[in-house]
């Protein structure tokens, strides 16, 4: 197992002379202080013997509706008997790996993925298997290639981790036509595709994209309240057909009995007595800004040399840099400039890949501090870039050809490898 990046970054990253772009965090100062106390309130005068009690495993029936709720708002009708609460999503991917993954077992995933599901999975021995996505997504005909040499019926090949909507770290979102097309492929091979959907309802342009959800019901739906409200009420669900619950149920157990009931009563409240819809338009017009002024300092400040996605919603942009650009090494020196991001190795298994990537988020600074941020780490970058020429003109590297146009980057497109002459010469 490895230290989550970002979790390293946050003593750092609430020093005073520190921006970061780091963390995934919503801004919940954005949240109505009345909204919060209704529901708190209500938890502790109107429900506080059920509020401070012991709670069913798979949560309180009534918040479960309001989740049921919900999801039937993006598209998917299920009832509380398909909805088990967790402590987070994070808890949701770690029991399900629990359940279902013994040492050995292959997981796909889309390349670069989720860092802290990495290390759910990793505890569990698994074969974590990146498909590269591209500005549509995870790209079918690599998975199709890796499933051809895994093998139909191979009893090791358990599960397809994806996050189709603004995906953490890209920010890309998969098409119609590859959602459909994975989940003919899970059933043609034989795996469970698990959804995990925590910034959906955070679109800032396009239309709607239908959940693997509602499309398949032995699709497996994680969601949380952690971006949308609060993060500190740590309150996840999971959406499965009643064979898969049982066993979560199962392990649930043996991790924590239950979730707090006091968080479910009040996560119940807000989402039924509070005007919550009119504080996520909120949340969206104020993400929008931010993530305008990334793009726009993105496009004026870093060099012509990087690429960026392009995201319509959630709370990253991935950015990749040349070959000869080891991110992780380069951290220190943003950090003395006053910036924090995460290095994009983090989001592989291996920690080899990536290497010349990084995530950056937009949900948490305001627009000024975004934009000088970007300045900061792009003056950075513009020291190793230099630091690079001089090698070059002096001949003690070779061109690596590897200068990419401004645009869109697929992130982790090719094979990155290990470190480059570059950065070998100057660690020596």
């Amino acid at each position: 197992m490895r230290s989550s990046a970002v979790r390293d970054l946050f003593s750092a990253a609430v020093r005073p002379d520190i921006i970061s772009l780091s963390g995934g965090m919503p801004d919940v100062s954005l949240l109505p202080a009345s909204a919060v106390r209704k529901a708190v309130r209500a938890a502790v005068d109107d429900q506080r013997a059920v509020a401070l009690q012991y709670g069913a495993t798979d949560g309180r029936v009534e918040t479960r509706q309001v989740f049921c709720d919900l999801m039937r708002d993006i598209g998917v009708r299920c009832k509380p008997g398909n909805v088990l609460l967790t402590s987070g999503a994070q808890e949701a991917i770690d029991l399900l790996a629990k359940a279902f993954v013994d040492p050995g077992d292959i997981i796909l995933a889309e390349g670069p993925t989720y860092l802290t599901a990495l290390q759910a999975f990793s505890a569990y021995e698994a074969d974590v298997r990146c498909i590269d996505f591209d500005d549509d997504g995870m790209r079918m005909d690599l998975l199709e290639e890796e499933l051809e040499r895994i093998g139909k019926g191979n009893p090791r090949l358990k599960l397809c981790y994806v996050i189709p909507n603004f995906q953490n770290p890209g920010g890309v979102t998969m098409i119609p036509e590859r959602r459909k097309r994975l989940l003919e492929l899970s059933h043609e091979y034989g795996f469970m595709v698990i959804e995990d959907d925590p910034y959906g309802r955070l679109r800032y342009e396009g239309g709607h994209q239908i959940p693997l959800k509602a499309l398949d019901d032995d699709v497996i739906y994680l969601g949380t309240i952690s971006k949308v409200f609060a993060p500190g009420l740590r309150t996840g669900w999971i959406v499965a057909p009643k064979s898969v619950l049982s066993k979560v149920n199962l392990v649930k157990q043996g991790t924590d009995l239950c979730g707090s009931s006091f968080d479910q009563v009040v996560v119940e409240h807000y989402f039924t007595d509070t005007p919550w819809q009119r504080t996520l338009q909120k949340f969206v017009r104020t993400y929008r800004v931010r993530r305008d002024a990334m793009l726009a300092a993105l496009e004026e400040f870093f060099p012509p040399e990087a690429t960026w996605t392009h995201p319509e919603g959630g709370f990253f942009v991935w950015v990749t840099l040349p070959a000869y650009v080891d991110t992780g090494s380069m951290l220190g020196a943003a950090l003395d400039a006053g910036v924090t991001y995460v290095p994009g190795d983090s989001f592989f298994p291996d920690g080899q890949r990536g290497k010349n990537c990084m995530r950056i988020n937009f949900s948490y600074e305001t627009p000024e501090n975004i934009t000088e941020a970007v300045r900061r780490l792009a003056g950075v970058i513009e020291e190793r870039l230099e630091l690079y020429r001089v090698f070059l003109e002096a001949g003690a590297i070779k061109d690596s050809g590897s200068d990419q146009s401004r645009g869109s980057s697929r992130g982790s497109g090719k094979d990155l490898g290990k470190a480059t002459d570059f950065e070998q010469t100057r660690s020596e």
